[in-house]
Formats: structure tokens, C-alpha cells, sequence
């Protein structure tokens, strides 16, 4: 009879543990983004929450976490409860932000659920402004060094970067053009449109709703191919200058997670990026899909962490 007993027992432990984890996710789950609403990275985020939250059937709420050049809303990701509950969209920022000495996390602190998006570079300015085309903005950059301004994103930010890549690549300093710290596209483009800035280096799809609007115009790409939602636009190689940069975006949990609920995440994430309404909302908004499940995202975070201190490093933006 005690052996009996004691059988139940273990069978009940058994069983409750595998209905415990059989209930995840059983409450809402956060998703942090670093950026400001209105930006890229805010809206791939909330177009996958939705469809996270359709998939897995609670809530997954983007919660805005913005400031410090991005440290903060980073660094929350990474210093989340490893319970699943809380998970982030991290941008190319992150593989940043430590060349800069701003924190002492790098690429390796974040645990990679799956990538979704890859963004490159434009070179936009307003339509009643002075340059009619590249050249004549090249021509302002060199007979005005110093004086012109451009925003984006954080100081040493992927746009901040994708700025003087472009710079040291036409044969200018990287600090020719100077850089107007944001907190992302968003409100760069406020500036740019009140007249407080000349340019943005964004993504094409972070500046699609003024473009439209007719408000701004895009000079050139950062790119090797030119864009299909406006290919009248030449790229910076067509012009002789050899840049190709942008911006990635994915899903991150923090360490420690455990792995089946990683292994869900992921899966999730697999399901959204092929589903019909991601695909038109990225597609109507220019914003390139490239997913990557976990492991191949991983490496793509830590590879792009060693590049861009190269190049961080050869433009100045290191400490």
C-alpha cells in the first residue's frame, strides 16, 4: 500500500509539472522595444505581437522603453525574469552600443529567439530643400565641411554608423556631417521637417510616409541594389562610392530561459513571418523580411558585433 502511494505521488508530481509548462503561456506577455513609437523597430515589433498574440493565444503587449542612446531598453531585455513572460525586439544598436563604452553588455548577453527584418540605408532630405540630387548634396558636404547636420538614431547607432560609412567611403571625414542624436526615426523626422537637421540616414520604409506624403525625398541608396518601392532612386555604388549598410531587427529573450519555451518562441516567430498579414504589412511599408531561426540569428548578432567595431573603430566612434 505505501509503495502504492508513493507511486501516486510521483505520478501526480510528473503530471503537474508537464500540465505546469503544458500551460505556458498562461498570462500576458511583454514586448520591449528600445525605440520610440513611430520607428521601425516599433513597428516591426507591434505587427509581431499581434500575431505572436494570435498564434499563442494571450497577450503580447510592446512596451516602449526608450532612452540612453537605446542602453535602456536593451539592457531591460537582458535583465528580464528568464520566465518567458518577458521578451524584446533588439536592433543593430546592441552590437553597438558597448564600442561606444555605454554598457557592458555585448551581442554574446542576448539570447536570440529568431531574426525578422533587415533594413538598409537612404540618404533623405526635405523637398523644398537646396540639393536637387546626390551630387548637389555632395557638393554642400564639401564646400561647407562641418556644417551640415544629420539625425537618426542614437550617437553611434546603426544610422549614426550607416553616416559615416557613407562619408569616409565618397573620400569625406566621418565627421564632415554632423550627428544630432535621437532617439530613433521618428523623431528625427520631426526635426528634419521643422528645418532643425538637413538629413536623416535612415531606412527607406522609416521614411515611405513622407515620401509618399511628398514632404521628402530620398537621394540615394546605402545599398548594392536599388529599392523596388522607389527604383528611381540610384544607389550610392551606381555613384561611385562602395558602401552597403543598414539595419537588423529580431527577438530576444534573456539568458536562461528554459529551452522549451525558447523552442516555442521561436516556432511562434517562424509561424508569424510566414503569415499573409505580416508579409503585406511588411511589404506595404518596404520593410525588407529576413528571418532567421535562432542559432543563425545568433551568429549573424555576433558577426555583425565584430564588423562594427572595425568600422566604428576606422570612423572615430569607439572609446
Amino acid at each position: 500500500m505505501r509503495k502504492l502511494l508513493l507511486a501516486a505521488v510521483v505520478c501526480a508530481c510528473v503530471l503537474g509539472a508537464g500540465a505546469a509548462w503544458a500551460a505556458y503561456p498562461e498570462q500576458p506577455i511583454t514586448l520591449i522595444c528600445p525605440w520610440q513609437a513611430g520607428g521601425g523597430t516599433d513597428a516591426v515589433a507591434r505587427i509581431v505581437a499581434t500575431l505572436m498574440q494570435k498564434e499563442l493565444g494571450v497577450p503580447v503587449n510592446v512596451v516602449n522603453r526608450t532612452g540612453g542612446n537605446g542602453v535602456i531598453g536593451h539592457q531591460a531585455i537582458i535583465s528580464a525574469k528568464p520566465d518567458g513572460y518577458t521578451i524584446g525586439i533588439g536592433s543593430a544598436e546592441l552590437a553597438m552600443l558597448h564600442w561606444m563604452g555605454l554598457t557592458d553588455f555585448t551581442a554574446k548577453d542576448f539570447n536570440p529567439v529568431a531574426g525578422v527584418n533587415l533594413d538598409l540605408a537612404a540618404i533623405t532630405v526635405r523637398t523644398d530643400g537646396p540639393w536637387a540630387d546626390y551630387k548637389a548634396l555632395e557638393a554642400a558636404i564639401k564646400a561647407n565641411p562641418g556644417k551640415l547636420t544629420a539625425s537618426g538614431t542614437a550617437a553611434g547607432g546603426c544610422w549614426h554608423l550607416a553616416l559615416a560609412m557613407w562619408l569616409t567611403a565618397a573620400g569625406f571625414k566621418a565627421d564632415d556631417v554632423r550627428w544630432i542624436p535621437s532617439e530613433g526615426a521618428a523623431p528625427a523626422q520631426q526635426e528634419l521637417m521643422s528645418g532643425g537637421i538637413d538629413m536623416v540616414t535612415v531606412s527607406v520604409p522609416e521614411v515611405a510616409a513622407l515620401v509618399d506624403a511628398g514632404k521628402t525625398k530620398i537621394l540615394a541608396y546605402m545599398s548594392e541594389v536599388r529599392s523596388t518601392k522607389y527604383p528611381e532612386v540610384p544607389t550610392l555604388k551606381e555613384l561611385g562610392i562602395p558602401v552597403s549598410t543598414g539595419t537588423w531587427r529580431g527577438i530576444f529573450a534573456p539568458m536562461g530561459v528554459p529551452g522549451d519555451i525558447m523552442k516555442l518562441l521561436e516556432a511562434t516567430v517562424s509561424k508569424v513571418v510566414k503569415e499573409k498579414d505580416f508579409i503585406d504589412f511588411m511589404n506595404s511599408r518596404g520593410l525588407g523580411i529576413n528571418y532567421l531561426p535562432s542559432k543563425e540569428f545568433g551568429a549573424l548578432v555576433v558577426k555583425s558585433d565584430e564588423e562594427f567595431g572595425v568600422a566604428m573603430k576606422a570612423a572615430g566612434l569607439t572609446k
